[in-house]
C-alpha cells in the first residue's frame, strides 16, 4: 500500500492543482500544446492523496476554472450544459480507480498490471459519464443514436487516453526518481 507523509502529500496536492490549473482547456493560463491532465490529476489524487476531502476540492477547482473561462475568459460555452453534471460521476471514477491502485501499489514491477487495469478502468467509465453524458443530455446532438455515439468514441476517446497516460507515465517516473533518491539517502543515513 503506498503512504506518505503529509509533507509530501501537501506537496503533490499543490503540483497536481497546478497541473490542472496549467492545463486545464482555453483559459487564462494555458500553455500551447500541452494536453489537458484533468484525467490524470482525478487518477493521481486518488493514488498519492489521503484525505477525501481532496476529492471535492478538485471538483470545485475544475469547475471554477470553467466557470472562469465560460464568463471572462472567452472560452466557447459548448460544452456547458445540462450534462455538465456528469463530470462529477465521471473524475469520481478516475479518483476511486486510483484509490484502489494504490491499496495494491508495491515497489516492484509486478505493480503495472494493476496501475494499468485501473487507469484503463478508471478512464472507460470516466469517457461512458462525460462524453455519454454529453452527446445523450446535452441537447447539442437531436438525434443520438448507438452507431453516432460509437464513431465519436473511436474518434475523441484517443487523444483523452493519449493524455492520461502521458501524465501517468511522468508520475510513475517521477515516483521511481524519488523512492530511488530516498532509499539511497536512508542507506547514506544508516551508513553514517
Amino acid at each position: 500500500m503506498l503512504t506518505l507523509s503529509t509533507r509530501n502529500q501537501l506537496a503533490i496536492g499543490i503540483a497536481l492543482a497546478l497541473l490542472i490549473i496549467i492545463t486545464r482547456g482555453h483559459h487564462f493560463a494555458s500553455l500551447h500544446n500541452l494536453p489537458g491532465a484533468s484525467w490524470a490529476v482525478f487518477f493521481l489524487a486518488g493514488v498519492y492523496l489521503r484525505p477525501v476531502l481532496v476529492l471535492p476540492a478538485f471538483l470545485a477547482l475544475t469547475w471554477t476554472l470553467d466557470f472562469i473561462a465560460f464568463q471572462w475568459g472567452g472560452g466557447s460555452n459548448f460544452c456547458f450544459s445540462p450534462a455538465y453534471i456528469l463530470l462529477l460521476p465521471a473524475y469520481s471514477a478516475l479518483w476511486l480507480a486510483g484509490r484502489w491502485y494504490a491499496k495494491r501499489h508495491c515497489f516492484e514491477w509486478r505493480t503495472l498490471l494493476p496501475l494499468t487495469l485501473a487507469a484503463f478502468i478508471g478512464a472507460v467509465i470516466c469517457e461512458l459519464f462525460s462524453s455519454g453524458g454529453f452527446y445523450l443530455f446535452s441537447g447539442r446532438f437531436p438525434d443520438p443514436s448507438w452507431a453516432e455515439f460509437a464513431a465519436r468514441q473511436l474518434k475523441f476517446s484517443p487523444p483523452y487516453l493519449q493524455s492520461l497516460s502521458f501524465y501517468i507515465a511522468i508520475a510513475a517516473l517521477v515516483h521511481v526518481a524519488f523512492s530511488f533518491a530516498h532509499k539511497v539517502a536512508m542507506q547514506h543515513k544508516t551508513a553514517s
